[in-house]
């Protein structure tokens, strides 16, 4: 892994956890009322993309970010989708 993978990974790992700590609040507090499905189905849509690419590149730090990003976000929305009924 050279220093173009290392600076890549660590870009995308700080991406990558930003969205935890929203996770974390949702899930405890079971309130989604002022989270947009819409802008996190468009993100989500958009590291589905992410992973193609990084497919398609074949370049690990972009697919193993971006898969994992694309995990979390999918929880985000699942989270939203099924909160926002119970509410």
């Amino acid at each position: 892994m050279n220093i173009t993978d290392i600076v890549g990974l660590f870009a995308g790992i700080c991406v990558t956890i930003s969205v935890i700590p929203q996770i974390y609040k949702v899930w405890k507090t079971k309130k989604v009322r002022q989270i947009s499905l819409l802008t996190f189905s468009v993100l989500t849509f958009g590291i589905a993309v992410w992973v193609v690419y990084g497919i398609l590149k074949n370049d690990l730090p972009i697919i193993i970010t971006n898969s994992v990003s694309l995990f979390l976000n999918l929880v985000m929305v699942y989270f939203i989708i099924y909160y926002e009924k119970e509410n």
